[in-house]
């Protein structure tokens, strides 16, 4: 045989399979072009994903996470508050003051801090103070009526005790007690418009000039000097009176001046 006449196997084949151009040739045929190449076809397509991005969805999450412990804690401890209140049996609105016969609500040992119970019970002094003018103002202005000196001047000591009492709680001394409790700036300044009013009025009535009220209507200096040469009783009781509204002018503007500093440095 001669080996050299055997047909080629290759002769029909118009490419030659085992060069280089075959091969990516028949790659290019059994692979499409369009479909990249992987198992799952387009279905396996990478998806960049910024990594900023991941960051800050972690970022935002772990803020969150803070944001709703931060607020449990404080329902917890808001929670635990009302709960001591509760066992303390402290209502709020509770009227308490005086013991027989509760009008207000009063509790400075437990609704005070300790370092201000001191200045609240001087406020709350004062008070009483002004309480007691009005009320002993009445009891010297019916002498002197009893004594002569008319009816007018009774009705009139009677409107300032009723007034007078009630306002001047309601006006400076409970604004007082909340900005204690809250540490409220509005409310000292409130306090302190309508005691320098009360200051005022104090100084007014241990002189008692016969101008705005009635003379005799408020236990004064002048009006004292004028009804003892008349009735010494009367005098008496006018001396009283505007000794009691000399002590409460000197006792209210020593607490302003306490209250004021004690304002100034806690601020």
């Amino acid at each position: 045989m001669n080996r050299y006449n055997d047909p080629n196997p290759f002769d029909e084949e118009e490419v030659n399979p085992f060069s280089k151009g075959a091969a990516a040739s028949a790659l290019g045929s059994r692979v499409p072009p369009s479909e990249p190449v992987g198992l799952g076809h387009k279905h396996d397509a990478t998806v960049d994903i910024p990594l900023d991005t991941m960051n800050d969805t972690k970022k935002k999450e772990k803020e969150l996470a803070a944001w709703e412990a931060d607020l449990k804690r404080r329902e917890k401890d808001i929670k635990r508050r009302e709960d001591a209140v509760g066992q303390a049996g402290i209502p709020s609105d509770d009227k308490n003051w005086p013991p027989f016969f509760p009008v207000i609500h009063h509790d400075i040992a437990n609704e005070i801090p300790v370092h201000a119970q001191r200045l609240q019970y001087l406020a709350f002094a004062s008070w009483l103070g002004i309480v007691l003018c009005l009320v002993f103002n009445v009891i010297a202005v019916t002498v002197c009526w009893i004594r002569g000196g008319g009816v007018k001047i009774f009705f009139l000591a009677v409107i300032y005790t009723l007034l007078g009492c009630p306002l001047s709680y309601v006006l400076w001394y409970r604004p007082l007690y909340r900005a204690m409790r809250t540490d409220s700036a509005l409310k000292f300044g409130w306090f302190f418009l309508f005691y320098l009013l009360h200051i005022g009025f104090c100084i007014f009535a241990a002189i008692a000039p016969p101008i705005v009220f009635h003379g005799k209507s408020l236990t004064g200096i002048l009006p004292a000097v004028d009804v003892f040469s008349d009735h010494v009783l009367v005098g008496i009781f006018y001396l009283v009176g505007f000794g009691l509204f000399c002590l409460e002018s000197l006792l209210s503007l020593w607490v302003l001046q306490k209250i004021y500093l004690y304002f100034r440095g806690h601020k």
